[in-house]
């Protein structure tokens, strides 16, 4: 038998890796979760014969997630939950439903991928584990809510309570998207002028300053010379910006980069706010949602932790797992934090002595998803003076610098 290398989470909450000997990954998977373990990753060791008995498993039709995951879409992945839910609500069965809804499907890499999870499905195994074999589609919280569904027997309103959090979470990725679309746009086109203006402007008044013999003050000498450096290494430019991007992105990639960006970004005026109203919206949801569907707390922590953009609220979540797992009140370590907002954890606190909490997460959700709106509009009418007042002074620099020595050379020669 060959060996799988894997990574799961435990009933504690966390994160476990190691090797499970199996025919097949249906084998391996089935043997994890025997021991309660949620698996995450699973791969046959490289070298690793795969066996005959493996081979045969899988349909020939069959799509590997990691060739089609990249193109499905999560409009598409949220449409077809909205509508398997539906389907089952209206009373049809599973195995019905999913074949409806992969005949409708026009997205033929997500038909594949459902056609694959009917089969699954056909063959005996739970939905939630025909889903897992398709992680690059299905994430992790969407496999952990199914599941809690099918072993409370409330699969379809689980279901339904899924499709209203993709929708909620799609408009406010969407709100988010829009915010950020008019700063870019108008910091584009400041680029454009700028450049243009450097150019092809500056060097003809040179010419002109050049044939007059004027001395050019240091403003002017300035300007003309990154003018000179713009036209004469032309080339620098792109390589410049390319290397600048790689370089952020290496930084964003590591841990501590993405840590220490975070941090600046979360002290920003206004923008730190925008991105705290932001954060916390989606934890309360994220959170609210997979309690409510029957998801362990500990485990709802480490999974809505990993769906959290931002590494330091991320890793204030890692702290409160642990002191959750001690035995603390979840809106202690919350507020020792100092990153969630005191009345998101006195609600939670609330929650936590009615046990109502999944309902009082909802309803901070639903509060910051309103607030949202009112952060995009402040960040939105700070950015825009901002950029407006940028542009004037680089603009208004660079005709400045151009026209100091024609004011000289016109007083010079009206004797003034």
């Amino acid at each position: 038998m060959p060996d799988y290398k894997y990574t799961a989470i435990d009933k504690g909450g966390n994160q476990t890796s190691g090797t499970v000997d199996a025919a097949n990954d249906e084998q391996a998977r089935s043997k994890l979760m025997a021991r309660g373990l949620m698996v995450t990753t699973l791969n046959a060791n490289a070298g690793a014969p795969k066996s005959a008995s493996s081979a045969a498993s899988a349909p020939a039709s069959a799509p590997r997630s990691g060739l089609f995951g990249a193109k499905v879409s999560s409009d598409d992945v949220t449409l077809m939950t909205r509508q398997l839910a539906t389907l089952i609500i209206a009373g049809l069965p599973l195995l019905r439903a999913l074949e409806l809804i992969t005949k409708q499907e026009r997205n033929p890499a997500f038909a594949r991928v459902l056609a694959n999870v009917a089969d699954s499905v056909s063959q005996g195994n739970n939905l939630s584990e025909a889903l897992q074999a398709h992680p690059k589609v299905f994430d992790r919280l969407f496999v952990n809510m199914v599941r809690a569904g099918e072993a409370g027997g409330v699969l379809d309103k689980v279901l339904d309570r899924l499709a209203k959090f993709r929708e909620k979470a799609a408009r406010i990725q969407k709100k988010v998207k829009s915010a950020m679309v008019y700063p870019g746009v108008v910091m584009s086109v400041a680029i454009v002028i700028v450049y243009i203006l450097m150019v092809k402007v500056v060097p003809s008044f040179q010419k002109l300053l050049d044939g007059q013999k004027t001395q050019m003050p240091p403003l002017t000498q300035f300007v003309v010379g990154i003018s000179k450096a713009l036209t004469v290494y032309w080339w620098a430019t792109p390589v410049i910006i390319v290397g600048i991007v790689v370089g952020l992105k290496q930084v964003l990639s590591s841990e501590k980069g993405k840590e220490v960006f975070d941090k600046i970004i979360l002290k920003v005026p206004k923008v730190g706010a925008f991105v705290t109203v932001v954060t916390v919206s989606r934890f309360a949801r994220t959170f609210g949602t997979l309690m409510a569907s029957g998801v362990p707390i500990l485990q709802a922590i480490t999974i809505t932790r990993d769906t959290l953009d931002n590494a330091v609220i991320a890793k204030a979540l890692e702290k409160v797992h642990d002191r959750v797992r001690d035995g603390e009140a979840l809106s202690v370590p919350l507020e020792q934090s100092k990153l969630f907002p005191q009345m998101v954890t006195s609600m939670i606190q609330v929650g936590e002595e009615t046990g109502q909490l999944p309902e009082m997460l909802n309803r901070v959700a639903d509060i910051y998803d309103e607030d949202v709106d009112n952060a995009v509009t402040a960040l939105t009418s700070i950015i825009e003076p901002i950029l407006i007042v940028f542009l004037a002074v680089v603009v208004g620099t660079i005709v400045l610098a151009m026209f100091l020595p024609l004011i000289a050379l016109i007083t010079k020669m009206t004797g003034g």
